[in-house]
């Protein structure tokens, strides 16, 4: 049951006909985010209820012109007690010289259960694009309780593939991604999740009950395999959001 629904500007929420959880699909009519741009979401799952977040089609960030104040992207979820949420939106595409800000900022309850992906590709490769400058500022918050367990942060600035051709940093990939899972079972996935992700270049780890895999790809298909291939094991085979097969 939807309690409250404002939506205002560029952002729309729509529901489809659910599959098995409720769904709802973040659409961005202006067809991409430009320099100067300011979109933000919050979205509260209430007591007991299992809600998927997805988007229509991956997010684009267009080229900033000199001077020019960044995208500035805000999205908070809260998730209450005995809750499940998924937040699932597809591919983030920086073009060259793009200039992004932005937070996700999660909330859990006690109790409650959180599954969410951030994908980030720099330029298609399949499309010839090449990225030399960016300005990205990039944060992922987790708090449960109040507690917080989780703070990621990208500050960087220049040319991403410099940066990403060392090994320690990026392995010479273009494509990265984050997937966190925190739910009482976060343990025992923790086997499961390693075997399916070792035939990509990925890491997994578990840090007080809260489960994280970094992915990196030398594009955005082998991306988009590796984080389907996370998201059946943490899903359980369910079937993805149906905008992520257009």
């Amino acid at each position: 049951m939807l309690d409250d629904l404002r939506q205002e500007g560029c952002l729309k929420l729509r529901f489809p006909r659910p599959q098995n959880w409720a769904e709802a699909v973040l659409l961005n009519s202006s067809g991409g985010v430009a320099a100067g741009d300011a979109l933000s979401a919050e979205i509260v799952a209430g007591p007991g209820t299992q809600f998927c977040v997805s988007a229509q089609a991956a997010e684009r960030f267009y080229r900033a012109v000199p001077d020019s104040l960044p995208s500035r992207v805000r999205n908070t979820i809260r998730v209450a007690e005995g809750a499940a949420l998924e937040w699932l939106p597809q591919e983030t595409i920086l073009f060259d010289q793009a200039s992004l800000d932005r937070v996700l900022d999660i909330s859990l309850e006690e109790g409650a259960q959180f599954l969410g992906v951030e994908m980030m590709i720099f330029g298609r490769r399949a499309m010839g694009e090449s990225v030399q400058q960016v300005a990205l500022s990039d944060t992922i918050r987790l708090r449960r309780a109040g507690r917080l367990i989780w703070h990621d942060a990208i500050r960087f600035t220049g040319n991403p593939s410099e940066a990403l051709a060392h090994a320690a940093i990026g392995h010479s990939a273009i494509a990265m991604a984050s997937l966190l899972y925190a739910a009482p079972d976060a343990e025992s996935r923790l086997p499961e999740l390693r075997a399916a992700l070792e035939p990509f270049e990925a890491g997994v780890s578990l840090l007080d009950g809260l489960l994280t895999a970094r992915i990196l790809a030398p594009e955005g298909a082998t991306l988009r395999a590796a984080v389907l291939t996370g998201l059946a094991v943490l899903r359980d085979g369910r079937a993805l959001p149906r905008v992520w097969g257009c």
